[in-house]
């Protein structure tokens, strides 16, 4: 595994504050969402493998432009929107 800088991911991010941005977005999106990796995996975190991406420039600040999708959120919408809850019976 090669050892990514910061100085690899400036590179493809405009700045250090930024990049931390990006690099925490990634990861929880590979970490909570269950985004798929665009590098090997190779038994690193989700911070590691998010740094990597930036580093051969798979992913830019574009991703800051992206709605957080909460899993929790977004199943009880689906759960919601199926009308699959019997609330007959009960007195609001």
């Amino acid at each position: 595994m090669a050892r990514v800088t910061v100085e690899d991911c400036l590179d493809h991010v405009d700045n250090r504050f930024e990049l931390v941005l990006v690099a925490s977005k990634r990861a929880r999106q590979l970490a909570r969402q269950g985004m798929e990796p665009t590098v090997e995996w190779d038994n690193d975190k989700p911070t590691v493998v998010a740094l990597r991406e930036i580093a051969v420039g798979h992913v830019t600040k574009e991703i800051l432009k992206q709605r957080d999708q909460d899993y929790q959120t977004s199943n009880l919408d689906m759960v919601l929107s199926t009308n699959s809850l019997n609330l007959e019976g009960f007195t609001f």
